[in-house]
């Protein structure tokens, strides 16, 4: 997969958007078929599986194999596996819903300041900074409670100064801390116009 997880994401909900595609994934996974064989099953004319396939293989979703005059296609089960941990990871959600809910500005923080999981840096800009934060809050369930030492091992998978994020999340109201306990807000309650 060459492409960016967003980007990807976003071709496979487009091509798993038309029902002859899902149909074709469904009768795929539980046996090889021929586009012969397919057609007459959903009855359909030969170039539209032909073209629905395409879509699909160009995705990585199936595979194909020569069986004498005719091309055999299967579920390629690896891809679905590899679609499953990166593009539909926790991580990359959480990145699409700070993205979806800001715009192409907020996106571009994102892109320049993180690098998988990892923070390169903590943005010295106040607006920068509020994206990453807002970022690094969907990595905490609200209604759960954390103990300083577990937010921090939290935060310290994605930045090794967890103490300056941590007092910057509260300071935002997305984490709220009693008697060491620390609890994610809703993003109702964030002060994000300023601490």
């Amino acid at each position: 997969m060459d492409h960016q997880p967003p980007e990807i994401m976003l071709q496979f909900c487009k091509a798993m958007a038309d029902e002859s595609r899902l149909k074709i994934i469904s009768l795929l996974s539980t046996a090889e078929r021929s586009v012969q064989e397919l057609a007459s099953m959903l009855n359909l004319k030969e170039p539209t599986v032909s073209h629905h396939l395409a879509v699909l293989k160009q995705l990585g979703l199936v595979k194909l194999r020569a069986d004498g005059n005719f091309h055999r296609y299967r579920l390629n089960e690896e891809m679905l596996r590899q679609l499953s941990r990166t593009v539909f990871s926790r991580d990359n959600i959480a990145r699409l819903a700070v993205s979806a809910e800001a715009g192409g500005s907020e996106q571009k923080v994102l892109d320049n300041f993180i690098d998988g999981e990892r923070l390169l840096e903590i943005p010295v800009s106040r607006k920068k900074r509020l994206v990453i934060l807002k970022w690094l809050a969907e990595f905490f369930e609200p209604g759960i409670s954390y103990t300083e030492a577990r937010l921090n091992a939290i935060l310290k998978l994605h930045h090794r100064d967890c103490a300056t994020l941590r007092r910057e999340m509260v300071g935002y109201g997305m984490l709220t801390r009693d008697k060491g306990i620390y609890r994610r807000s809703p993003a109702s309650e964030w002060r994000v116009g300023g601490k």
